[in-house]
């Protein structure tokens, strides 16, 4: 007899996707490999993120992509919702998210040059913030990040994250915990 293996109740493998105003947000799959080395191999983002190689290759990408199906890490691409008479819609951004031990879950995140300062990071991040909470509210949800990243820390604070007065497990930055008001 087969049985299928169903993912855990706290696997990330089957993360849903979901829309905001602006973006569709969903997991990464294998054809988007392309869109994913075309956005991050950018030194601003490989430079911030310790996992990231310079040059960010499409290897790199598909390694990326693939690290999504083990269940305790899931990256999922932020698109451009298709408009009428707009181009294709594009990839601007990347939310990773990452089981931390049996009552954490950790967020991190990237955008593109060219959609930097239009506030998808923070509709993005938003967006998981609220499916995370739904589908793990045993789970404590942080994320790292570095107090000179002046943006990302203002943008988490924004979005209701706290100090926690800890280094991160990443050496220079500090740990944030989502605190929803």
């Amino acid at each position: 007899m087969f049985f299928r293996r169903r993912p855990s109740r706290d696997s990330l493998a089957d993360l849903p996707g979901l829309e905001t105003a602006r973006l569709r947000i969903a997991g990464l799959a294998p054809g988007d490999a392309e869109a994913v080395r075309t956005l991050t191999d950018d030194p601003a983002i490989t430079g911030a993120v310790d996992f990231l190689h310079a040059p960010f290759t499409l290897e790199d990408a598909q390694d990326l992509i693939r690290s999504g199906h083990r269940g305790s890490d899931r990256f999922l691409g932020a698109w451009l919702r298709e408009r009428q008479g707009s181009q294709r819609e594009g990839l601007v951004g990347v939310v990773g998210t990452h089981l931390r031990g049996p009552g954490a879950i950790e967020i991190g995140y990237w955008i593109g040059g060219a959609a930097r300062g239009q506030g998808f990071a923070s509709e993005a991040v938003d967006g998981i913030l609220a499916l995370l909470s739904r589908r793990f509210p045993h789970r404590l949800i942080v994320a790292e990040c570095r107090p000179g990243n002046v943006a990302s820390w203002d943008l988490l604070h924004k979005l209701g994250f706290r100090e926690t007065g800890e280094e991160g497990h990443r050496p220079g930055r500090r740990l944030l915990e989502f605190k929803p008001v």
